[in-house]
């Protein structure tokens, strides 16, 4: 399906807090393009305001959403590409903006790449793997496959990256997924480099994010014909995560590491630290359903034990003041405890996918809340005031975070309208409309990306007194449908264009969905009848 080419999301849900969310983010993402010429060419990525550089980490997690507005997918990647080392790894950003003023004032062509980081590479790759959904240029995409093979030979191989014991994928001690480490005095500010002393470990959110990266490449694999590579990915990634979860799942959440490196921080409990990739893993495929219900259980227990104003901590309990090197890094800061969006979207989509819905909407309402005002924030103190100027740690801290906002898109289109393309222009998708979560029962969805036009859309209707959903939907996919009914509802039949079709009761904990899998050639008619509760 190709729809208009002037809005790639529009919702109508008659929930105005939801209604709202879609162009509020679009907005914020307005202000979070960074636009340069690198040696003649035009490059356009997506930063966090709090910086003027395209970081691969920011652009990877916001094409999730940008994707639906932005038809240059395809040249921050290229850049990233082009800069590649010939061991294979890549720089973390580029810039051609002063970043330290007034000290710098120099606007030349800066490319850095921080020692401690670990996840560059899979974002790298996710990067491709967005950019190709949204282009569906199989040809581009194959040429990148030579680079992110590189990438990842390169993290699973090279001493500082790999710890050859575990084959687990190593970092110095950071807060999660953070770009410094634990100094103990050696550096008198935040430190950002490998040395002797480093104090190596394992994180999850590394794991994570390099178990998707393998499975997403062995996806491009499977499109550019390489089956026999795309097997050995996918046995690759299945092994990597059975020895991730092994390693690093405690029995309620994912620790925060695994000591390589024998360290004790004096008021640490390392054991007892929920940090920010939890939700991730659970997004990324890493965690199993029982994993994922206990760690959206242990942000609920610890939001409403401490009483934060949304369940969205980066690191509880917290660091203690100052030991990274930087002052305003104190507890209920920053990554250092304070409230990230970019936690809570990731959260709501979890929740939404693993039985918790209600709980999953409630993030977006809360979300949709405290950006009102038209402002959002990378992160929050734990009773809800936003991050400021002088409590940042960076001088340019601005209200338009893309990075948490389009984390919530994320979740509010692919969790609860239940969109996601399982392979590239949403010719296989996967359709979960869970708009009963919400108490939706008249709802029009249009999803299109601006770089290709190639979109879904759908308008849900649900006449309670008759016990029928009605799904008109437009696409042009092998569409796999798996639809939450009401509380307590069985289904009873399922016909799309007047033609019956075999259809399954599942279960997510309590909640009951059908399942079914059919083509759709234009557009299609779906009525399902349910039993109601007694």
């Amino acid at each position: 399906m190709r729809p208009s080419r002037t809005d790639g999301a529009t919702l109508r849900s008659g929930n105005p807090s939801l209604d709202a969310l879609v162009p509020r983010v679009r907005e914020f993402l307005a202000h979070d393009v960074a636009a340069y010429v690198m040696f003649g060419r035009p490059v356009r990525g997506y930063r966090s305001p709090d910086t003027p550089s395209i970081w691969i980490r920011d652009h990877s997690d916001m094409l999730r959403g940008a994707k639906y507005w932005e038809r240059d997918m395809k040249s921050a990647v290229d850049h990233f590409a082009e800069m590649q080392s010939e061991a294979g790894w890549l720089f973390d950003y580029f810039t051609m903006t002063p970043e330290k003023v007034p000290c710098e004032k120099e606007n030349w062509a800066k490319y850095v790449r921080v020692p401690v980081e670990a996840d560059v590479e899979y974002r790298f790759v996710k990067a491709v793997f967005l950019a190709w959904q949204a282009t569906g240029d199989d040809r581009w995409m194959k040429g990148m496959i030579p680079r992110m093979e590189k990438a990842l030979l390169y993290v699973t191989t090279d001493p500082w990256r790999w710890d050859r014991r575990r084959r687990l994928v190593k970092r110095g001690y950071t807060i999660d997924t953070w770009d410094f480490d634990y100094t103990a005095g050696r550096h008198p500010w935040l430190n950002f480099r490998v040395d002797e002393r480093t104090y190596w470990g394992i994180m999850h959110g590394d794991s994570s994010g390099y178990y998707e990266a393998f499975l997403n490449l062995a996806a491009m694999h499977v499109q550019a014909g390489n089956g026999a590579a795309a097997s050995r990915w996918r046995k690759f990634a299945a092994a990597f995560r059975a020895r991730a979860n092994r390693a690093s799942f405690n029995g309620r959440f994912y620790r925060h590491r695994v000591p390589i490196t024998p360290v004790e921080i004096p008021g640490v409990d390392a054991e007892a630290q929920l940090t920010i990739s939890n939700p991730m893993a659970i997004n990324r495929g890493m965690a199993t359903h029982p994993m994922a219900l206990s760690i959206i259980e242990e942000y609920r227990r610890r939001g409403a034990a401490n009483r934060f104003a949304a369940d969205w901590v980066s690191v509880d309990p917290p660091f203690p003041a100052g030991i990274f090197g930087e002052p305003k890094l104190v507890p209920g800061s920053y990554c250092n405890g304070g409230l990230m969006p970019l936690v809570g979207g990731e959260l709501a989509r979890a929740a939404l996918e693993h039985g918790r819905e209600a709980y999953g909407v409630a993030q977006l309402l809360r979300y949709e809340e405290l950006t009102r005002g038209n402002e959002t924030y990378l992160w929050y103190f734990p009773d809800g005031r936003p991050s400021s100027i002088e409590t940042s740690t960076s001088p340019d801290a601005s209200p338009t975070d893309g990075w948490g906002s389009t984390s919530m898109l994320f979740a509010l289109m692919e969790g609860l309208a239940g969109v996601v393309d399982a392979s590239s222009l949403y010719r296989d998708v996967r359709l979960s409309p869970r708009w009963a979560a919400a108490g939706c029962e008249d709802v029009s969805l249009s999803l299109a990306y601006a770089a290709s036009g190639a979109g879904v859309a759908y308008r849900y209707a649900h006449d309670a007194p008759k016990s029928t959903i009605v799904l008109g939907l437009r696409a042009r996919a092998a569409v796999s449908l798996h639809l939450l009914l009401p509380a307590g509802a069985r289904p009873r039949s399922l016909r799309v264009n007047g033609r019956p079709v075999r259809h399954a009761e599942t279960h997510v904990e309590e909640s009951t969905y059908l399942d079914a899998a059919f083509p759709v050639r234009g557009k299609a008619e779906l009525i399902v009848h349910y039993d109601a509760a007694k």
